[in-house]
């Protein structure tokens, strides 16, 4: 296939974030997703996302804001408790909503002003819907994980006959659609290192170290201007492994140039770090057509442009998350 011939190198792990760019605005998050009463059990889930500025002079950043979510999520994805840090009260109306399309249909509902001020809280709730449905994998890291189990195998069977189609690694005939016990296990997954540089322990919010099944959603946004608006931004799903460290199923970069009056795109490049199944790539082919798009319009509009098997899921949802470069924009402005 011609993606295979592309990526031969998959996986290609990133590494450690680049230092931080002088005069630019950096937003990290992070959701962890735990199961303190067990797998099988309620999810819990933290996120933490935080604005930071870099001097000219490339020195200690600035905090600009950060915020915090907290939920309890139930096994079939269904919001059951949720708080934020600071509080906005407004958010436990997400209580009751399942993870998936609707869930961001009731954002818009619930807390239009997070999403009207691109704010971190936005990003990590936006997030819910497809963290909640990745967390499982985690599990597969494990060695007591029991592949036998019939009626986790035939919730999978279900799983995968729903999926068919939802993306380009699911598309009819994938490897992906295999119902090969353990299959999972044969993911094209990765080792990685940790996302803060050794030589910028500021570079990053604090990520919290598991020992436990766990698994993470991370995303890195870098912005400046230099003429144009400059983006380098990376995306990385990631499960703590047994023997410590973590070990990466998703993981993708993306360098995109927009015009700094406009905001329309000017050129887009995305690069796979680490993906799950050979099909998964192909998804590079299409990124062209956000081309010429503005970037405010960027979480409605990729999901238009790159349905189904023409996009990537996980790429579809990095490129939405740079919808609010806008905002980091403004910020960035203020202090020039």
């Amino acid at each position: 296939m011609k993606e295979t011939a592309e990526y031969p190198h998959l996986p290609d792990p990133a590494g450690h974030s680049p230092l931080r760019r002088p005069n630019s605005v950096r937003r990290t998050s992070a959701i962890d997703m735990t199961w303190p009463e067990g797998r099988g059990k309620s999810m819990h889930f933290h996120g933490v996302a935080r604005d930071i500025f870099t001097p000219v002079d490339g020195g200690k950043p600035e905090t600009i804001c950060q915020d915090e979510m907290v939920a309890t999520i139930a096994p079939d994805r269904t919001i059951q408790a949720i708080e934020a840090i600071p509080a906005r009260p407004d958010i436990a109306g997400l209580v009751g909503v399942r993870g998936g399309g609707y869930l961001r249909q009731a954002l818009n509902e619930v807390l239009p002003e997070e999403q009207r001020k691109g704010s971190p809280l936005y990003l990590l709730v936006d997030d819910l819907s497809g963290t909640s449905l990745i967390a499982g994998w985690a599990w597969s890291r494990w060695p007591d994980y029991d592949y036998t189990d019939e009626e986790d195998l035939r919730r999978k069977d279900e799983l995968r006959a729903r999926m068919e189609g939802i993306c380009i690694g699911f598309r009819p005939g994938s490897s992906a659609l295999s119902t090969e016990i353990g299959s999972s296990r044969h993911h094209r997954a990765s080792p990685v290192v940790a996302l803060p540089h050794p030589e910028d322990p500021d570079g990053w919010h604090n990520l919290t170290v598991h020992t436990e099944v766990s698994m993470r959603r991370a995303r890195r946004i870098d912005v400046w201007l230099d003429g144009d608006i400059h983006i380098d931004a990376t995306f990385q799903d990631s499960a703590s492994a047994p023997g410590g460290g973590r070990i990466a199923v998703h993981e993708y970069s993306l360098v995109v140039i927009a015009d700094s009056q406009t905001m329309a795109i000017r050129d887009i490049r995305a690069r796979p770090h680490v993906l799950p199944y050979p099909e998964c790539p192909a998804a590079m082919d299409n990124v062209g057509r956000i081309k010429g798009k503005h970037l405010p319009e960027l979480r409605a509009m990729v999901l238009q442009e790159l349905p189904g098997i023409h996009g990537c899921t996980h790429l579809n949802d990095a490129i939405r998350s740079l919808a609010e470069v806008p905002a980091l924009i403004a910020e960035l402005r203020q202090r020039q």
